[in-house]
Order: C-alpha cells, then sequence, then structure tokens
C-alpha cells in the first residue's frame, strides 16, 4: 500500500493522533495476514512452573503425562517494552517549508505509537539534541499513549535555533535507565560531529550490550542531502546547527559532496551490521509504509 499524505498535508490538519490511527488502519488492511489478533487473551505457550509463584495457571493435563508442572503462558506476558527516541536538533527541521525531517519523523513515531498501543505493547518516547528534552516512562495505556501524541505534536512547532546533535551522550543515558529488555527506535538524521563516531557506536553497542534489540532510522531529504540536486545557481547554504555560511554554486562541489556522504553513509550501514543494529534508510519523500514494514519485520523475530 502507498501511503498518499504528504509532509505539507501532516503540517497542515496538525492532529497527529487522528493521521497516525488513519494511517496504521489503511496499511493493515493492505497486509495479507493483520498481525494483530488479541494479544492479551490468546495463549501462547508454557514455560516450567517457578517454586513460590501462584499455582492458578499450572496445566494439569500437561502435568498428568509429564508428571512435570508447567504453567499456561499467555501472550500478554511476552509484550514488547518499546522506547521511540527522536532527534529533535536543528538539522531535523530540514527542509524549512515543512520541517520535512522532523514532521516525517513524528509522524512515523506516532504511527509507531498507535501500532504498538493496538498490540498492548508499553511504549515511551524520549526527545533529545545535545541533552535529553522529554523521557516519558514506558506504559501501555490509552491515556499515556495520548499524552505521547500531544508531545509529538507539539516537536512540529517553531524548532529552537543552533541546537546540536550529542546522539551519543544521550543514548548512554537511555541504556542505563532501560531495565529491561527493549526495542529501541530512533529517528535521527545522523548528522553529529564526524570526530565523535566512535563515541556514538559506544553508545549504541552499551544498548546491545544490555540486550536490547536496536532499530536506527536515518532520516534523510535524499534529493537534497545526498544527491545534492539543487539549480544549477548561486546558493548560500546554512549550517542549521552551528549557523555557518558557505556561498557557492552546487555544482563546484556536487561531485566531491555526493562521495564524502557516500563515504559516511556506507560506514554508518556497515558499522550497524557489525553491532547488530537494524539499520534503515528513511528518504521523507517515500511515505511511511517503509517505517511500518520494518517495525513489523523486526516485531517478528523478537517474538
Amino acid at each position: 500500500m502507498k501511503q498518499s499524505l504528504n509532509l505539507g498535508q501532516v503540517r497542515e490538519f496538525g492532529n497527529v493522533e487522528f493521521l497516525a490511527r488513519q494511517m496504521v488502519e489503511g496499511f493493515i488492511t493492505g497486509l495479507h495476514k493483520s498481525p494483530f489478533h488479541g494479544f492479551s487473551v490468546e495463549f501462547a505457550e508454557h514455560r516450567l512452573y517457578n517454586t513460590g509463584e501462584t499455582t492458578r495457571h499450572i496445566d494439569w493435563k500437561v502435568f498428568g503425562k509429564t508428571e512435570k508442572l508447567f504453567v499456561k503462558r499467555y501472550e500478554e506476558e511476552t509484550n514488547l517494552r518499546c522506547h521511540l527516541l527522536i532527534d529533535t536538533s536543528s538539522s531535523m527541521y530540514y527542509p524549512e517549508a515543512n520541517y520535512g525531517k522532523m514532521t516525517f519523523s513524528v509522524m512515523a513515531a506516532a504511527c509507531l505509537a498507535y501500532m504498538l498501543q493496538r498490540q498492548k505493547d508499553a511504549v515511551s518516547l524520549t526527545t533529545f539534541a545535545d541533552t535529553i528534552d522529554v523521557q516519558t516512562p514506558v506504559k501501555s495505556t490509552p491515556s499515556h499513549v495520548h499524552k505521547l501524541f500531544t508531545q509529538l505534536d507539539l516537536l512540529m512547532k517553531q524548532p529552537k535555533p543552533l541546537r546540536r546533535t550529542s546522539a551519543a551522550d544521550v543514548i548512554h543515558q537511555v541504556a542505563e535507565k532501560i531495565n529491561k529488555r527493549s526495542l529501541v527506535i530512533i529517528f535521527s538524521d545522523m548528522f553529529e560531529n564526524v570526530s565523535k563516531s566512535d563515541a556514538l557506536f559506544s553508545a549504541l553497542q552499551h544498548l546491545r550490550h544490555n540486550l536490547h534489540e536496536v532499530l536506527l532510522f536515518h532520516v534523510t531529504d535524499k534529493k537534497t542531502e545526498e544527491d545534492f540536486a539543487f539549480d544549477e545557481r548561486p546558493y548560500e547554504f546554512i549550517d542549521l546547527e552551528t549557523g555557518e555560511k558557505v556561498k557557492l554554486q552546487p555544482g563546484q562541489v556536487r561531485a566531491s559532496y555526493q562521495q564524502a556522504v557516500k563515504q559516511q553513509f556506507q560506514d554508518l550501514r556497515m558499522r550497524c551490521g557489525q553491532y547488530k543494529i537494524d539499520f534503515i534508510e528513511a528518504d521523507i519523500a517515500q511515505g511511511f509504509e517503509q517505517i511500518l514494514t520494518a517495525y513489523l519485520v523486526k516485531r517478528t523475530k523478537m517474538k
């Protein structure tokens, strides 16, 4: 199913919760087999009985056959804990016309939050630039998820200028605070100081060392940030995180720029592969199906 909603429409409408519900329901309708099938009531499997716990769920029929105590385990015991992390540094509000990367990340995170709620999974939201701005508890209640949507709506307001990314420090903090195995989903353009790349991957490795699964959506406006597809005329390019400016014609630097960016993205992909981190290139012009599909693939593997 092709998502037809564009980022300008998202900003114009302004109700993230409603749009997320519509998009997810449409996405589910397009699937051949829906993965949503009553997690809280369906019987899942057996596990060995632990001394001291209630005997209410012991399967006595299995005991009669095996003379071993097994407890019926239900899907609600295996539900996911998911932490959504959104980079709110200044570069995420590019392109300025519709705050493209931020609008895309907000809408994608909203779709995932709604999908998680449908599956009765617990979800939290963390927003950050050089420090953590917002960090919610991880819960599955409708009121909690509604609060997440409210926070996501706020992210599409006027950005604070010259906010740099410091993902490494933030991810280390998040890794320290998560005390149960979880899925950590990160939305970021990864425009961090190149000299800090080792620190960034050390932080991501910290998550993996603590047995968390990591899904990294590398959010870009591919047309301009990767292909450098600007008209051949003079431009003034501004670094949104430092304010530094440079005047030039795109043709003067296009080839060298494309090569540098290609190398950076390849390095990101390779390092993520080494740490068994799912690295997904998320072009904001390609809609939200790419996000939902990647999540479902990951969710299926974690069952």
